[in-house]
This record gives structure tokens, C-alpha cells and sequence, in this order.
């Protein structure tokens, strides 16, 4: 991937807090949540309760697509990326923690907040293929990216 691609995607990542993530249900109807994520490179992790659909989701199938946008008054700003990926339930103590660091060097707070009653799951997300949307170079501008 060009380095300058790579950058204003990790950079877009790093801007922005939420992402939807879709996932396939057993019943084969697609399902979309909104999470919280940090970013690692193009690595990307969250956690949810583990018992959440979207790990059921997961578990059953592991592949995944997701976006990053926001809302933009202007549509000549649009940025905006979107992601087929694969997604990992961590299970090694070393991997969950890197993951747990990571959210936490983005969202500082949770390190104060106590541990979740429920038990949760860290999942690892690592992209395949990447569109970048760009509307500052181009009205509907996107570039098609392969991991």
C-alpha cells in the first residue's frame, strides 16, 4: 500500500471514535452495530459483552465490513473509509492486553472505570481491503485498496 494512502487512513481512524461494524447473522440477515474503537496501525479493536450478537456473529462467521464516517455539512469534505476485514476474538492474555492499552491510550477514562460486571470479549480486526473515500480530491472520489 502507498505510504501516503496508508497514512491519511490511520490518520482518518485516529480522528474518528465510533464505526459500524456489520456482521452475518445464522439466519443470514446482516447485522450492523456501532462501536467504540482504537486503532493500531490498520489494526483495528474493540470490546463488547461477550455474549453480544455480534459475537455470536463472529464466531459463526468471521469475516466482516465495516465503515468509518461522520456526518459532513459540507459534502466537498466527505472523508470516509470502508473495510472487508476479518475478525479475531482474542483469547491470549498478551494479545488482549495490547488491545486493552491501545483503547485506553485512546479513551483514557477507562482506565478509571472499574472492571464490567458482564464478561466482555476484545476483538482484533485486520482489514483486506480498504475503499478510501475522499471528496476533497473529487466529487464521489474513492480508491480500492488491498491489504
Amino acid at each position: 500500500m502507498d505510504k501516503k494512502i496508508e497514512n491519511f487512513v490511520i490518520d482518518l481512524m485516529k480522528d474518528h471514535n465510533i464505526l459500524t461494524l456489520a456482521t452475518l447473522r445464522e439466519d443470514g440477515f446482516p447485522q450492523a452495530n456501532t462501536v467504540t474503537f482504537a486503532n493500531d496501525g490498520l489494526t483495528i479493536y474493540f470490546s463488547t459483552a461477550q455474549d453480544s450478537q455480534k459475537i455470536k456473529n463472529i464466531k459463526n462467521i468471521n469475516k466482516v465490513s465495516l465503515t468509518i464516517d461522520r456526518d459532513y455539512e459540507d459534502w466537498s469534505k466527505i472523508k470516509g473509509l470502508s473495510m472487508a476485514a476479518t475478525a479475531e476474538i482474542l483469547t491470549s492474555p498478551d494479545a488482549i492486553k495490547k488491545a486493552m492499552d491501545c483503547l485506553v491510550k485512546k479513551f483514557p477514562f477507562l482506565a478509571e472505570m472499574p472492571e464490567p460486571e458482564e464478561p466482555y470479549a476484545v476483538v482484533k480486526i485486520s482489514p483486506k481491503i480498504i475503499s478510501v473515500l475522499n471528496y476533497e480530491l473529487g466529487f464521489g472520489h474513492n480508491e480500492l485498496i488491498e491489504v
